[in-house]
């Protein structure tokens, strides 16, 4: 079990290797579909974009009551595909939490800019906003609540499965040697 604290070294995670345990304190950012696509536009056009370089972004829309969120997991993160691989070598985005792994495309990405993709297990949403100690900023809410960037306070956010590491790794490609482990 890795605990590590945003913002994140480029050497500590090409440190991680897949299925290494993270729990992450520090900034987090949430991100979906929508948000993606801006950030880019905003990136090709100069503007500043809400997310710090080397940030840590979740695949996530949360649910909120007012600035109290309730519910935090993940969504499906191969949704962001088209974006993913631009949005890493423009913010040099050190880590993607989300679930259901990601493509080839990202996977290049998170080898050439040193990035790693973390799984958030399915259906702990409710965990994982525990985990979220405040908000502290929203941003084009203009999107709707879930397509929101949520810039938030996490603490020992996880547990967080490496999915995909900075080497290559992938545990969605990687069935083969998965199940051999499993028959040990």
């Amino acid at each position: 079990m890795k605990k590590l604290h945003t913002p994140l070294a480029e050497r500590d995670v090409r440190n991680l290797r897949v299925g290494d345990i993270v729990y992450l304190s520090g900034d987090v950012y949430t991100a979906r579909d929508r948000a993606h696509h801006r950030i880019l536009d905003y990136c090709k056009a100069g503007r500043e974009v809400p997310i710090e370089r080397g940030a840590v972004i979740y695949h996530c829309g949360p649910l909120a009551a007012g600035r109290e969120i309730i519910a935090a997991g993940p969504t499906t993160s191969a949704r962001m595909e088209s974006a993913t691989p631009e949005l890493i070598k423009s913010l040099q985005i050190r880590a993607i939490i989300g679930k259901g792994g990601m493509g080839t495309r990202t996977r290049e990405a998170l080898c050439t800019y040193g990035c790693v993709y973390l799984a958030m297990p399915g259906g702990a949403a409710v965990l994982a906003a525990t985990r979220i100690k405040r908000v502290i900023a929203l941003h084009w809410q203009d999107l709707g609540m879930a397509e929101a960037v949520w810039h938030l306070l996490v603490e020992e956010f996880g547990p967080l499965v490496v999915g995909m590491d900075a080497n290559g790794n992938s545990l969605y490609t990687s069935s083969t040697t998965i199940n051999e482990q499993l028959r040990k």
